[in-house]
């Protein structure tokens, strides 16, 4: 059995409607809902049927409880879950009238980023996925980042999407040093056009080339209605984005990380040798794949992937 491991934070997001109306001396109603970019992926991967456990600490809090429910509800292992005394962080998202998210987090002395990590995974853990705050915030990010390497060394399929928050990176060009740092150990790069732009890679990831020639062997970035385009050694692919009535984006670009490795799964493809093989048209088919899954979790409010009944092809 190919298991996959996501690394990084669970939290809870706390959902705010800039349309929502206002009333003197009352704000507009609050909505949480459980998030973060690694436990979005991993609950798209269980949704969607693959073997997937998340490691990560998570709070003993009511919401750490929740946190925990939901994987398990999900379909994602909780064996590499740590439970620790500190409170869940928390991101308020701001929604704007074109269904984009911005965020504003609270983060401080919280349970995701004390994580430890001192064992090796499982010799079952065929790909190890990493990203969005928890390769920021200390001390968790120099945990991650060891296991990061580790995984490589041990030939496990390397995947990496910074889900770029300015809120929480104190020093844009100390990161954008390390991000590059990591690339001779990362397999595939998943971007958005955002996050591509920050990063200096351009938005149709062609100044990934750097990237690519430290040995990853994929840059995805996606462009919301644009659709997601696939840079690799040998060329490049879009494929064009399923029209959605969008919600909101909370999620969308999780989704995409966890439909791209569903289907890697599904086609035998989840390690670095069968990845660094594939055809464009392999990964048009893939692409197109996650486009779908991401096009399902924009139809409906807050970060909620499909299942894999809802995709006909699945």
């Amino acid at each position: 059995m190919r298991e996959i491991v996501v690394c990084g934070e669970a939290l809870v997001d706390v959902v705010q409607a800039s349309s929502a109306p206002a009333y003197p001396g009352r704000l507009p109603a609050l909505q949480p809902a459980l998030g973060g970019g690694p436990f979005n992926v991993a609950v798209t991967l269980g949704r969607l049927g693959s073997a997937v456990s998340l490691c990560s600490a998570v709070s003993t809090d009511t919401y750490g409880d929740a946190i925990i429910a939901a994987l398990q509800a999900g379909g994602v292992g909780t064996g590499l879950v740590q439970r620790r005394p500190e409170p869940t962080s928390l991101a308020l998202a701001t929604i704007g009238d074109n269904g984009a998210a911005q965020y504003s987090f609270y983060v401080d002395g919280t349970a995701d980023r004390l994580v430890e990590i001192t064992e090796t995974f499982p010799s079952t853990v065929a790909a190890v996925c990493f990203g969005t705050l928890s390769m920021v915030l200390e001390p968790g990010a120099s945990v991650y980042e060891s296991v990061l390497r580790r995984s490589h060394d041990e030939g496990r399929l390397v995947v990496v999407d910074p889900n770029i928050r300015p809120a929480v990176i104190d020093d844009p060009d100390a990161y954008r040093r390390r991000f590059s740092s990591w690339m001779d150990a990362v397999d595939l790069v998943k971007l958005s056009d955002e996050d591509a732009a920050w990063l200096g890679a351009g938005p149709d990831g062609s100044g990934a080339a750097a990237w690519l020639a430290s040995g990853v062997s994929a840059v995805i970035t996606t462009a919301g209605a644009d659709g997601i385009t696939v840079t690799t050694r040998g060329g490049t692919i879009t494929a064009p984005a399923p029209k959605a009535q969008v919600a909101d984006t909370i999620g969308a670009g999780d989704s995409v990380v966890g439909g791209v490795l569903r289907h890697l799964d599904r086609i035998g493809a989840l390690s670095s040798k069968a990845v660094a093989a594939l055809t464009l048209e392999q990964w048009r088919a893939t692409a197109e794949f996650a486009g779908q899954v991401a096009a399902i979790t924009v139809s409906r409010p807050g970060a909620d992937p499909p299942w894999a009944s809802e995709l006909a092809s699945d």
